[in-house]
């Protein structure tokens, strides 16, 4: 299993993320693009809670960016 480094700017930046809720687009390596709002994280899947449906797990190598919408 990959260490879980929080001092990595990366684990940090999905950190604040995860506490301010803003809502974010995630793009997928297969072009696909998701919108919701991170609700955790660890050292292999990031969960997005779209705004309908149930909550999505994502493999982090699946992941090609993350951006908070403005």
């Amino acid at each position: 299993m990959p260490e879980f480094n929080t001092d990595l700017p990366s684990i940090r930046k999905l950190q604040t993320y995860i506490k301010d809720k803003p809502t974010v687009e995630i793009q997928l390596l297969t072009k696909d693009l998701l919108e919701g709002k991170i609700i955790w994280q660890d050292p292999n899947c990031i969960c997005l809670q779209p705004p309908q449906g149930e909550p999505i797990l994502i493999w982090r190598e699946a992941i090609a960016y993350i951006q908070a919408k403005s």
